[in-house]
C-alpha cells in the first residue's frame, strides 16, 4: 500500500486522490491538497519508489495504476495526475472505470516523449552522501543540474540526516523508457476529463489533442497563463481555481 498524507475528513463529496510526477512526493502538493480539501477529503500518496512509499523493480503505469486502484478500495474518487502521475491516473480511468468519477491531467499526454530524465537520476547518484550532513551540503555536488529550481525540487528527496535518496534510482534509471512512454491501452474512458497544461509548457501539444480524445472523447482543455510543467508550484491560485471549477460543474 502506498504512503498516503490525507488532508480534510470524509464529505458527502467524492473524495480525490493525488498523484504526483516524477521525483516528486505528496508533501510536494501541500498546499494545493490543503485548499481543495475545505469541502472534500483529499488523499495525497507516495507513488511507488518515490518518498515513504514501498519500492519495487516495477515502475511500468499498469503497476503504478494498480497502486491507486488499491488506494481507492470500493469508494469512486476524482483523480487528479501530473505528468507521469497523471499517465498513471489516465491507466487507472481505462482500466478501471468505476474507480475514477472525473480525472484531471496536469501537463502531460497520453503519448512517449523523447526526454529522458536519467541525466538527472546520474547527478544525485553521484552525490556523495559521506559529505552530506544537510541538504544544502549537496547543492554544489549537483553543478551538473544548472537550473537552480530544478535542484531545489531534487533535494526534497535527500534525507541528509539518513544519508540517503528518498528515490529508488537505480529502478527509476532502468525503467525510464517505460515512463517517458505510455501504454497500448485499448478502449475509452467514459469520464469527464480537464487536461490542464501550463501555458509557457510544450508538454501538451496540439498534435496531442487527437490521442487525448480517442481514449477520453469527454475531454477538456485549459492552459494557466505563464505556468511552465510544475504549474501547480508556480501558480497554486489559480491551478486550485481550475480544478476546483471542474470539479464542481
Amino acid at each position: 500500500m502506498l504512503n498516503t498524507i490525507r488532508h480534510g475528513t470524509p464529505t458527502d463529496r467524492t473524495p480525490l486522490l493525488i498523484a504526483h510526477g516524477l521525483f516528486g512526493s505528496a508533501r510536494n502538493w501541500g498546499v494545493v491538497a490543503k485548499r481543495l480539501s475545505s469541502d472534500r477529503e483529499v488523499v495525497a500518496v507516495d507513488m511507488r519508489n518515490h518518498g515513504a512509499s514501498p519500492w519495487s523493480d516495477e515502475h511500468s503505469y499498469a503497476a503504478l495504476a494498480g497502486d491507486l486502484a488499491e488506494v481507492i478500495g470500493d469508494r469512486r474518487h476524482d483523480v487528479l495526475g501530473h505528468s507521469m502521475g497523471g499517465k498513471a491516473a489516465m491507466v487507472l480511468a481505462l482500466t478501471e472505470p468505476d474507480a475514477v468519477r472525473r480525472l484531471v491531467v496536469a501537463d502531460i499526454a497520453p503519448v512517449t516523449y523523447g526526454h529522458t530524465q536519467s541525466h538527472l537520476i546520474a547527478a544525485m547518484q553521484a552525490v556523495d552522501l559521506s559529505k552530506v550532513d544537510r541538504r544544502s551540503d549537496a547543492v554544489a555536488q549537483l553543478s551538473d543540474v544548472p537550473d537552480d529550481g530544478t535542484r531545489a525540487f531534487l533535494l526534497q528527496s535527500l534525507d541528509a540526516a539518513g544519508g540517503r535518496w528518498t528515490l529508488n534510482l537505480d529502478a527509476l534509471d532502468a525503467e525510464m523508457p517505460k515512463i517517458i512512454g505510455f501504454p497500448d491501452i485499448g478502449g475509452q474512458s467514459a469520464a469527464p476529463a480537464l487536461f490542464l497544461s501550463g501555458g509557457e509548457s510544450d508538454y501538451v501539444r496540439p498534435e496531442h489533442r487527437n490521442p487525448i480524445r480517442a481514449l477520453f472523447p469527454e475531454a477538456r482543455f485549459a492552459k494557466i497563463p505563464g505556468a511552465h510543467h510544475w504549474l501547480h508550484a508556480e501558480k497554486p491560485r489559480e491551478f486550485e481555481a481550475a480544478v476546483r471549477v471542474f470539479l464542481d460543474a
